[in-house]
């Protein structure tokens, strides 16, 4: 068979352990739900997922100035539109590396470990996701109103997805909606902000749109969260099914949590409602 720059050997073997290792490193959350997944499937979450948590660790990193982050973040939007960025990437980066994590120092090692029937749709909305945060960036993520608040959770995890909803499409041929999966990673965001919000008053960041209490984001995050339960419902593949219900199901538990006055679910709510998602 015929090689392109993808190394098919390469990934199959050394890469594809160096990344099982930086995705356990990089993610509580995703780590157990992508290792489930069946081969091929596995590496394009696995792929997808590193690559935008390696230009969400240059958003979200305290030590780097904000014209560094816009920078950057607009450079790999830029190469990542070409045929092969891998180089390119490696150049941008090199003069960092020595205060940037693993994840996001290897990007270009992400590219090549995304299997080549869906890269193409990979980079496209890690390039979006990446111009989008450079906008939020300049603007100090100052959100004024729902609109604003619609903007950027699809920036940083609606396109997230779009994406997934291209992953399964491409695997076997699942058709979501991806409105409905905006909606999804809408959701999911959502409570992420409720959850931390007051971590984020102290370092001076609050995603609230302006007048917005408590109440209005619990309805805003709600109102998603039942749409993604809409998307899920287009999906027959079991293993898909459940990569999708878990965080799915942990959000809307979250939520209510919240809206109880707890800070989290406690463990035990949080294995219950697993294991009752994948029938043990």
């Amino acid at each position: 068979m015929k090689k392109g720059w993808y190394d098919t050997v390469k990934t199959s073997n050394h890469l594809h352990t160096e990344a099982t290792e930086v995705l356990k490193e990089t993610s509580r959350t995703f780590f157990i739900p992508i290792s489930l997944l069946p081969e091929g499937l596995k590496e394009g979450v696995g792929s997808a997922y590193l690559c935008m948590r390696a230009i969400d660790e240059i958003e979200d990193d305290p030590e780097i100035e904000s014209s560094l982050k816009i920078q950057l973040l607009s450079s790999i939007s830029t190469i990542l539109k070409e045929d092969d960025p891998r180089e390119q990437l490696n150049e941008l980066l090199k003069p960092h590396r020595h205060h940037l994590p693993e994840v996001t120092s290897r990007i270009a090692d992400w590219v090549t470990y995304c299997p080549e029937g869906i890269r193409k749709e990979v980079l496209k909305s890690t390039s979006i996701m990446a111009e989008g945060m450079a906008k939020w960036v300049e603007k100090e993520w100052k959100i004024t109103d729902e609109q604003e608040l619609d903007d950027y959770t699809y920036t940083v995890a609606g396109l997230v997805g779009v994406m997934l909803t291209d992953i399964w499409n491409w695997y076997d041929g699942t058709n979501a909606d991806k409105n409905l999966g905006i909606a999804f990673g809408r959701g999911l965001q959502a409570v992420n902000i409720l959850r931390n919000y007051k971590e984020d008053e102290t370092r001076g960041v609050s995603f609230f749109p302006e007048g917005w209490s408590l109440d209005e984001m619990f309805a805003y995050a709600q109102r998603n969260l039942e749409l993604a339960d809409l998307y899920i419902k287009d999906i027959d593949n079991t293993t898909i099914l459940h990569f999708c219900k878990i965080p799915l199901t942990l959000a809307h538990g979250t939520l209510q949590a919240l809206m109880e006055g707890k800070e989290k679910m406690s463990r035990n709510d949080v294995e219950d409602a697993v294991n009752k998602v994948v029938g043990k």
